[in-house]
């Protein structure tokens, strides 16, 4: 099926302040080229979108083209569920909403230690292989956002399942947090296949510094910054699928285009990624934050964290730009601004970056709100 993956997650909105407008016009033809370059890995799940991707599916994929022509993947989210009923409810809505009578691929959601116990307790292990034995599931797995050693244990208790998706990208190749390598290492141990997720750090590797980008060009003129992410996690043997949040047709052509025939990268490649480029985005010093909005939807002062903390990017890119205060000012009318965060913790600890967001956010404030 390829290597590459269509993470539904990032797609094209008609609104950029509300992640229901989906552009389905747009998304279609994304579909459609990627379909007719040979990929067929399509990854959604409940919560993307503000709830609406795994719908904007139905009406660009399962009404459109033959079940047998592409691949499905959605997920179980653990931070919804309160308690077992809630399985059997959601599963089910999401064969509603995405049209499908089963899943090619179905994931426990952002699994890590913080949450193992509860999913442990609640059985949410024997509901996905119960749906897997009743064909209502081809194959298993979970995404996970933790250190290896939590994943090598979850993946002792449970060999039943098949695959695994990885945050995985050169940048946090050896980050102590998010531990690319070590459990990517450790999938590998177990004999599973990993999808990544990430390759591209919420955008963080396609826009970088002009220095670092300067050494790339240097290599491979015609390669954007995005294919040489998408190539490293590529050109590991036990990676099954990569997946790229794309949110525009550009992005489609240039992901699909060179995805077709990939070239591996070479060993050289790989260190001027690993440590010249690593260490020059290092001294830029930014929030590395991937926008993946976990930490909005439950936030009680409804803060555009991740909103507010590109904001905070682009004002140490560009120092002083009075469009930075005037998108922080038009946000903050129907948000609450950074400072109104009461530091409950709630998106620290739905944070796959593991960022220290109060601080950020204060730090937000400092520069937004003096």
């Amino acid at each position: 099926m390829g290597k590459l993956g269509f993470g539904l997650m990032r797609l094209p909105q008609l609104n950029a302040d509300d992640p229901k407008s989906i552009d389905r016009e747009q998304v279609c033809r994304m579909a459609d080229r990627f379909l007719e370059r040979g990929f067929t890995y399509f990854d959604t799940a409940y919560m993307y979108h503000d709830h609406e991707s795994e719908r904007a599916v139905k009406d660009v994929i399962t009404k459109r083209y033959p079940r047998d022509s592409y691949t499905l993947a959605t997920k179980l989210p653990l931070f919804q569920l309160e308690k077992a009923e809630d399985m059997e409810r959601i599963f089910n809505e999401q064969l509603e909403k995405t049209g499908e009578e089963y899943f090619d691929y179905y994931l426990l959601h952002a699994l890590g230690g913080d949450r193992y116990e509860s999913v442990q307790q609640m059985g949410c292990f024997d509901f996905i292989a119960q749906k897997k034995a009743e064909g209502k599931v081809r194959h298993i797995g979970f995404s996970f956002h933790d250190k290896a050693e939590v994943l090598d244990r979850i993946l002792n208790d449970h060999p039943e399942v098949e695959f695994v998706q990885l945050q995985l990208n050169y940048l946090d190749w050896e980050s102590k947090d998010v531990q690319s390598r070590k459990c990517y290492e450790t999938a590998v141990k177990h004999g599973k296949k990993v999808v990544v997720m990430e390759p591209v750090k919420g955008g963080t590797l396609a826009k970088l510094p002009a220095k670092a980008e300067e050494l790339l060009r240097n290599v491979h003129p015609d390669w954007s910054n995005a294919s040489w992410a998408i190539r490293f996690a590529a050109s590991l043997e036990n990676v099954m699928i990569v997946l790229s949040g794309m949110s525009s047709m550009e992005q489609m052509e240039d992901n699909s285009g060179y995805m077709q025939d990939m070239e591996p990268l070479t060993e050289e490649e790989k260190q001027l990624l690993l440590h010249d480029v690593v260490d020059i985005i290092h001294e830029a010093a930014k929030i590395p934050c991937t926008a993946c909005r976990y930490c909005v939807e439950g936030c009680p002062m409804n803060i555009a964290i991740p909103d507010y903390f590109a904001l905070y990017n682009a004002e140490q890119e560009d120092k002083g730009d009075p469009a930075h205060k005037e998108r922080y000012a038009e946000l903050s009318k129907e948000h609450g601004k950074a400072s109104d965060c009461v530091e409950c913790g709630q998106c620290e600890g739905v944070c796959p970056q593991h960022l220290p967001v109060t601080e950020w956010l204060k730090k937000t404030a400092k520069i937004f709100e003096r």
